[in-house]
């Protein structure tokens, strides 16, 4: 099969793939796998229950279930939720949003993988402009999202320890460089991987830099606020036309939706919904009819703060003491301070083998992890120690597993650094 540069891109090993690979075939097996390393949401259930009552009374109306099945929705997404998104966000914060400003697409990922080849790659004229990620590590899923090679330029961080066994990331401003060749910066927020999340100054500092070189600052905010919440340090909603917002139905309980949001300048919104219609016609209509009565109500918010974001940190909670017990003293680890989202990120300085080992090994005896070589897209491949020390791990499931997998990786860790003795 001979196939062209978009192809062979596409089809080549990817972080995100093997990814998705291993979580499927675990499943399907039926092997008794811990499963720790996708981001796949806790089932909730007061979310559960409300979704199942919303979704009876569409079941109820035939109207609503034509809506729902019958016809295509317009290439920017369901009309009356993104009216109702957009009362409720002007409501809340004062925005001054039109349904103009919003679109939906099929999931947040292709979002990105749109965003990232309108503001990046080839400009004609020998110009090819990269997104710039001014905090690494980052995302897995933006690593292989761009059709020209090396879209992506990212930025060490500083290194800062809080605690004992505990660091966080911060953006290295000296670092970051914005130039005529950046087509646009992109952070999540809360991170994925580290669960990190920048500062309102730190927000501010890089929409002033996006600002100056007029270009987009795009904020993936699928852990984030004003939904889902899943915050553990204050943190306030922030958009205006520099801003790209990308927000996301699933960790709200609805990852099979595959709903994503996109806030963004009229302009921004309507060269995304031409890219969605060649590329999907229409965006399915299930999530946002879904979810629409909880955003005309305001039940979205108080869910994602006072249902969604306790039920996580409870569980991050838990999970870190578990950590912390299995590892005691013995060696050198770290856990990044955990300030949002649904992970936990791990740090073992100087381990005698690489975070790809320690996952083989992991996997071997039945834990799922994630290597987080993975999540440094844009940073030369062998030109920092630390990005092969690190694992990323979710907590969202049962809490006696998630103990049993972090106990095995202390375990594991330890059995190595005895090994090497």
């Amino acid at each position: 099969m001979k196939l062209s540069a978009f192809g062979r891109k596409f089809t080549a090993d990817a972080g995100i793939t093997s990814l998705m690979d291993d979580l499927g075939n675990a499943l399907a097996s039926g092997d008794d796998m811990i499963m720790m390393g996708g981001g796949n949401p806790g089932q909730i259930p007061a979310v559960q229950d409300r979704l199942t009552e919303i979704l009876g009374e569409i079941a109820a109306d035939p109207e609503a279930m034509k809506r729902l099945v019958g016809v295509y929705d317009p290439p920017k997404g369901e009309k009356q939720f993104i009216a109702a998104l957009t009362d409720l966000l002007n409501r809340e914060y004062g925005w001054g949003l039109t349904p103009e400003n919003i679109a939906l697409t099929n999931g947040s990922q292709a979002a990105f993988f749109m965003l990232f080849n309108m503001f990046g790659g080839d400009f004609g004229d020998g110009l090819r402009k990269h997104i710039l990620l001014p905090l690494a590590p980052e995302y897995i899923g933006y690593a292989d999202a761009g059709i020209a090679p090396e879209l992506f330029r990212a930025v060490q961080p500083d290194i800062s320890f809080t605690g004992a066994h505990e660091f966080k990331y911060r953006v290295d401003f000296d670092a970051v460089e914005v130039t005529g060749e950046t087509g646009a910066i992109c952070v999540s927020r809360p991170t994925n991987p580290t669960g990190n999340v920048i500062t309102d100054e730190e927000l501010t500092r890089l929409e002033e830099m996006a600002r100056a070189h007029d270009i987009p600052l795009i904020v993936d905010g699928a852990y984030g606020t004003p939904f889902p919440s899943l915050l553990y340090v204050e943190a306030k909603p922030h958009w205006n036309e520099q801003v790209i917002l990308c927000l996301s139905l699933s960790k709200l309980g609805m990852p099979a939706a595959r709903t994503g949001i996109v806030i963004a300048s009229g302009e921004i919104v309507k060269a995304l919904s031409g890219i969605n219609a060649i590329m999907n016609l229409a965006t399915g209509s299930f999530g946002a009819m879904l979810a629409e009565p909880l955003v005309r109500s305001g039940e979205i918010l108080s869910l994602s703060r006072e249902v969604v974001c306790p039920f996580y940190k409870a569980k991050m909670e838990r999970a870190v003491t578990a950590f912390r017990e299995a590892m005691g003293d013995d060696c050198r680890w770290y856990v990044h301070k955990p300030e949002g989202a649904m992970f936990l990120w791990l740090w073992f300085p100087d381990l005698p083998v690489t975070s790809l080992e320690l996952y083989q090994r992991l996997k071997a005896r039945g834990v799922l992890v994630v290597s987080g070589h993975y999540f440094f897209p844009g940073l030369p491949e062998n030109d920092w120690r630390h990005r092969h020390e690190c694992l990323r791990v979710t907590y969202s499931q049962d809490d006696e597993r998630v103990a049993a997998g972090l106990r095995a990786i202390a375990e594991e860790v330890k059995a190595i650094w005895r090994e090497a003795d």
